[in-house]
């Protein structure tokens, strides 16, 4: 019943991979490349292009959209839905109906209407999936700073469509700026950039020019890479000026267009179903001549003979199939929405109940996609209050930027009262060379408090003193190694931890600097994290009790999604980062699939292949994301599962839409699908029986019979009542 990919797709996606891989090492060519190398292959300068360049790389490259492919006219998709050689075999039997009595159109209408409906449903289903990549090339209509030589040789900044981008032109980013293209970093200054859409990560990261970088080995992923920036993702915080490497179909987020384009593959139960076309099909091609001869030479009328051969044929054909398959599947979706699920594409019902392997995202799926303070300890591990206290005071009165994790530690609104008494003398904000920032405030009295806090080895490079208990002691190498074990058993636990730090000094009566930021006491950390859900746990064990594998795909780090999955109750003992089947071949990779729950650090054409290679071990897979990284392998899954608040392109790509980002609910969606399903396969084992007796039964009484048992158009009425009757 279930079919394998064929080779045709198979090569498809090897196309579209190799896509991705050269829009991959375009950027990565360029990461670590200098300045003036760099410039001067991409034939521009700091100054900008001019006019005649600008025009020369739009005719080379085209614009900068996200992908130059369109889809089909729509007269030629809803061509294309009659190639089911179910439908095929329909119509071929009402032109020989409509052919051997032309003045009786009764069966050939009936046949013709359960084609339409088939052919409807179907033309629906591929032209709303290949809207998938307008939607993505959307999102990129915007415009972009750039610096251009103009007519008369002088430089000058401008604002121009992001389409009109191309290879070579020099880009400014500031704060809320989308990055309109695949840009190198030539200078930053606090980039700090969200990758969220690419990556799924809440926490955006820091990006520099390559001389303040720290240079990363070649295996690093490309959403890894410090220096470049990526057509879709967006400022932070920050400003940067920036060369563009890559537009349009050569930039990651066009390479990942190109997986959103074309026909959609067939599904397990679509493959299945096809079988079975083709297996009557088949039975048909035997049977009918075999009837036929023995007819026409038997009795020697070769027109009657004819006529029952149709006869056998029609008897062998579920014509209600299409109808029975929809009304089931229509009476599902209804079921189903009452579960907060909403089906998007009818023919995903069935999938949904046939899943036995469930890839999942980790964010907002198995945690609350909310960074919370998750503990918070003094140098030792153990709970600490005052290092919350401090760590409230400085998130509370810096003035700049709050980040997620300042966020977090102001979510405990308890400590409000503890502000009161406390008044900001100075600030002394962060900056990416020290990795912390400190508030100076005063209680009044001629003293002032010094609260910092900050990144692990920024912190202890500043610090003179440790707190134990009430005493503060000397910060000797040995107390600093301990404090880097306990903070680097956190970060294995998937923590992000900061270190707070206290001076207490008379009032100085002038602006603080950097260099006060000196002989500090360490008090303690904070640990953060984005918790599991309290439902997962419950939700998973649910899941595998009904036979359906959960695995966890994400572009998250391995240690956090390790964490949570122990949590959560997965079987953490194999996990693969994506660069560790980068180079493997389909049956290394298979073996891997096979054993391993925890996928990390996985780009969006890993995950496809992660979904991939779990069809061709004979699995019906369903994909749940919510992300444009997510598109790829939502759309290769037999069922691709978004919520409501997903992007627009993941919705676009998924078939079913949850109302709730809750495993619960899509755990009662798949007991519903499995009841459909179960209805479809019923008819489908009741009908090739039932045809099946029927035929048999009029080619024996033919042998005794001198006229024929009966005529075509019985044999289709009896079967309409017969199917119509299953329709409840």
């Amino acid at each position: 019943m279930f079919g394998l990919p064929s080779k045709s797709q198979a090569n498809a996606v090897a196309g579209k991979a190799r896509a991705t891989h050269h829009a991959r090492s375009i950027v990565a060519d360029s990461a670590w490349t200098d300045d003036a190398a760099l410039l001067a292959s991409l034939e521009t300068s700091h100054a900008g292009l001019d006019e005649e360049q600008i025009e020369d790389r739009l005719d080379r490259d085209g614009v900068n959209e996200a992908s130059h492919e369109k889809p089909p006219h729509w007269t030629l998709q809803l061509a294309r839905t009659f190639k089911n050689p179910f439908i095929i075999v329909l119509v071929i039997l009402a032109g020989v109906e409509l052919a051997t009595s032309p003045d009786d159109l009764t069966g050939p209408i009936i046949i013709l209407v359960m084609v339409v409906i088939s052919v409807l449903l179907n033309f629906t289903q591929e032209f709303r999936s290949s809207r998938a990549a307008e939607k993505l090339k959307a999102m990129v209509r915007n415009t972009a700073t750039v610096t251009r030589r103009a007519s008369d040789g002088h430089s000058e900044r401008i604002e121009v469509p992001v389409v009109e981008l191309v290879a070579g032109d020099i880009v400014h980013l500031s704060a809320g700026d989308m990055v309109p293209a695949d840009l190198r970093l030539l200078a930053a200054k606090d980039l700090f950039i969200s990758q969220a859409i690419l990556t799924g990560e809440s926490l955006p990261v820091e990006k520099t020019a390559p001389e303040h970088a720290q240079k990363t080995d070649a295996q690093v992923e490309p959403l890894d890479l410090p220096t470049v920036c990526y057509m879709g993702t967006n400022v932070v915080s920050g400003s940067a000026t920036a060369v563009v490497v890559a537009t349009g179909p050569r930039s990651y987020l066009g390479s990942l267009a190109r997986t959103l384009t074309g026909q959609r593959e067939m599904t397990s139960f679509d493959r299945g179903v096809k079988s079975v076309s083709w297996l009557l099909i088949r039975f048909m091609a035997v049977m009918v001549p075999i009837v036929f001869l023995i007819q026409g030479f038997g009795k020697g009328n070769w027109m009657e003979a004819f006529l029952f051969a149709i006869s056998v044929a029609v008897g062998l054909t579920p014509e209600m199939l299409p109808l029975i398959v929809t009304a089931n599947l229509a009476k599902g979706a209804l079921a189903m929405s009452k579960r907060k699920v909403v089906v998007k594409q009818l023919n995903a019902i069935q999938n949904f109940g046939a899943m036995d392997v469930l890839c999942t995202d980790k964010t907002g799926t198995l945690t609350l996609d909310k960074i919370v303070l998750e503990r918070h300890l003094d140098l030792d591990g153990e709970e600490s209050d005052d290092a919350l206290e401090y760590g409230y005071l400085n998130s509370h009165f810096q003035t700049g930027l709050k980040n997620l994790m300042d966020k977090a530690v102001l979510a405990h609104r308890d400590l409000e009262q503890s502000i009161g008494k406390w008044k900001v003398v100075d600030e002394i904000p962060f900056d990416f060379q020290r990795r912390r920032m400190s508030v100076v405030l005063t209680p009044g009295g001629g003293e002032d408090l010094l609260v910092c806090k900050g990144a692990v080895e920024e912190m202890l490079s500043i610090c003179a003193f440790a707190r134990e208990g009430d005493h503060e002691i000397p910060l000797t190498d040995h107390r600093r190694e301990s404090i880097r074990a306990m903070t680097h058993d956190l970060n294995e636990d998937g923590l992000r931890v900061l270190i707070v730090a206290v001076k207490r000094q008379p009032a100085l009566g002038r602006t603080y600097g950097v260099a006060d930021e000196a002989g500090l006491t360490a008090i303690g950390c904070l640990a953060f994290l984005d918790p599991p859900k309290d439902t997962a746990h419950t939700a998973i064990a649910a899941l595998h009790h009904h036979g359906v594998e959960v695995k966890v795909i994400t572009g998250d780090n391995e240690a956090v999604t390790r964490k949570i999955c122990r949590e959560v109750g997965l079987d953490v003992t194999h996990s693969v980062l994506g660069r560790d089947i980068e180079e493997l071949d389909d049956a290394a990779v298979d073996a891997l699939v096979a054993r391993t729950t925890v996928f990390a650090k996985m780009s969006p054409l890993q995950k496809s292949r992660v979904v991939e290679s779990l069809q061709r071990q004979g699995h019906t897979v369903g994909f749940l994301g919510d992300g444009i990284n997510d598109a790829a392998a939502l759309r290769k899954a037999d069922v691709g599962i978004s919520v409501d608040t997903a992007t627009d392109i993941a919705k676009e790509s998924a078939d079913i839409i949850l109302l709730e980002k809750n495993l619960m609910v899509l755990e009662e969606g798949v007991l519903e699908g499995r009841i459909t399903f179960g209805n479809i396969i019923k008819y489908i084992k009741m009908t090739a029986s039932s045809n099946f007796g029927n035929v048999f039964s009029m080619l024996i009484a033919s042998i005794f019979l001198p006229f024929l048992p009966m005529l075509p158009l019985q044999i289709l009425v009896l079967n309409l009542l017969y199917d119509i009757s299953q329709l409840s």
